[in-house]
């Protein structure tokens, strides 16, 4: 039984308990929130207590916040019921301007985008001196861009965006201040044509030039090829040339150095003459050395050459004589 009623305790406890953290406690903070006890602020945050269309207090500080231990003091009661207590968010924000209409120094139409940022630096200011202080800040950032980079040079307008940006930065921060916001960085991030005649116009010169470039390209590369082509032509030719004209000085040396012995020239040249008359398929007409001074066959041999064709001479030596046979 005691095991019992100890449990019961205990489980008691744990609900009261369960209680009094998730229902007392917030309601009791809820309480002390609407009655201007404490107050909690973010981090890039401001909270504005006006009262009776008067600003009480205004808190930028993170942190926890006694209203009651400022210059609001008792009326820290009232401002949740009779007043009001405003969030202004001082957190960093960034816009982007597309296609701000400029000419340029030459008459070309064109646009040009502009990124900023701004963040809230007068909460008070940013409250009741403008009714609409972004529109404005953007109104402003706009004019800006057109009353400054009007009739800049195209060269310029395409390649100094720093300069650029900083004039245009330059007009605007002291307006942006008078209505609670600063101007941080201002940043020209896209220049481009807006008439699209002209950007047809400018394609087609593209087109045309990427065309001239890659002729040339090609040309100089035909060119190249050619010349490489005929170097090595000229160097082969000349190589050429050299053997050809090696030859008959190799063979000149030759024959040169052969000439030097009689028996072995002769020899040489007759073999020569016989395999060039082989090499020709001509009819040869073998005559005896002992028939060679008759007249007769030097009239047939001539007739023979006259009627079948050319005809060789060959000095073919005379058969030896018949050794006659012993009588055995």
């Amino acid at each position: 039984m005691d095991l019992f009623a100890s449990l019961g305790t205990v489980a008691v406890a744990a609900f009261i308990t369960m209680i009094v953290c998730f229902v007392a406690v917030p309601t009791i903070l809820g309480i002390c929130r609407f009655l201007g006890f404490y107050v909690i602020v973010e981090e890039r945050q401001c909270l504005v207590y006006v009262l009776f269309g008067k600003i009480r207090l205004v808190l930028d500080e993170p942190g926890l916040h006694f209203p009651l231990a400022t210059d609001l003091s008792w009326r820290a009661f009232f401002v949740n019921a009779f007043g009001d207590v405003r969030t202004v968010d001082l957190r960093l924000d960034q816009e982007y301007l597309r296609s701000q209409p400029v000419n340029s120094e030459e008459g070309a139409p064109m646009g040009i985008g502009v990124w900023y940022e701004m963040w809230i630096s007068d909460p008070v200011a940013y409250m009741f001196k403008n009714a609409d202080p972004r529109g404005s800040l953007r109104a402003n950032v706009g004019n800006a861009t057109v009353r400054n980079l009007s009739n800049m040079k195209l060269s310029a307008m395409l390649e100094e965006r720093h300069t650029m940006s900083t004039m245009v930065r330059n007009e605007v921060s002291d307006k942006s201040k008078e209505w609670g916001y600063s101007l941080g960085t201002v940043y020209v991030r896209k220049v481009h044509f807006r008439d699209a005649n002209m950007i047809s116009q400018i394609e087609e010169k593209v087109v045309n030039r990427l065309r001239q470039v890659t002729s040339a390209i090609r040309q100089d590369g035909t060119n190249q090829v050619n010349l490489i082509t005929s170097t090595a032509e000229r160097q082969a030719a000349v190589e050429f040339a050299k053997a050809a004209a090696m030859r008959p000085f190799i063979v000149g040396s030759a024959l040169n150095t052969i000439a030097q012995d009689k028996e072995v020239s002769e020899v040489m040249f007759e073999i020569l003459e016989n395999q060039r008359m082989l090499e020709g398929n001509v009819n040869v007409t073998l005559i005896p050395p002992d028939l060679r001074g008759d007249n007769l066959t030097q009239y047939l041999t001539v007739n023979q050459a006259t009627s079948g064709g050319p005809t060789a001479t060959a000095n073919i030596p005379a058969p030896p004589p018949a050794i006659p046979a012993s009588d055995s």
